[in-house]
């Protein structure tokens, strides 16, 4: 599978558990549809950092992931937070539109605005499929665990690149 197509349908799961998670009505079906997200958050952002990015560092990329892994770790010190908290705290629902907006934000950053376009030009179809099959590998192994739990270590700083 391509790594861009592979990160840009994570996204879009993403982006549709958040909607599912926002008009949740019980305890139970809150709590069950965030620890999904939390586990594909954290999964999402491990197969980022640990293979994608290094695979596109390139002159022209270097800023730009510079600032994907501050982005991952505003996002990681929100969802450190979110998993402290029970889904009926009252602040639950102000850091989740909080996070909400970081990684929506982050999302279209990578996809249209600067990263996907220059990964485009920097790596062929073949290297792009090759990739995102090791992406999917090491994503579906950290799903089968509980990603999630990794995120309060991984809070004060940014990933390595």
């Amino acid at each position: 599978m391509n790594a861009l197509k592979l990160l840009t349908d994570q996204h879009a799961d993403v982006d549709e558990l958040f909607a599912t998670l926002e008009k949740a009505t019980t305890r139970e079906r809150k709590n069950d549809l965030f620890v999904e997200l939390a586990d594909k958050l954290a999964a999402h952002a491990t197969i980022e950092e640990k293979l994608f990015y290094p695979a596109v560092m390139a002159r022209q990329t270097e800023e730009l992931l510079l600032e994907s892994v501050e982005e991952h770790l505003a996002i990681k010190r929100v969802l450190a937070d979110l998993l402290d908290l029970d889904v009926e705290d009252p602040s639950f629902d102000a850091k989740l539109s909080v996070m909400k907006e970081e990684v929506t934000h982050h999302a279209h950053e990578e996809e249209e605005a600067e990263l996907f376009p220059k990964v485009r030009k920097l790596l062929s179809a073949d290297e792009l499929d090759g990739l995102g099959g090791e992406m999917l590998a090491m994503f579906d192994q950290l799903m089968s665990g509980a990603p999630r739990q990794e995120v309060p270590a991984e809070t004060s700083e940014a990933a390595h690149l």
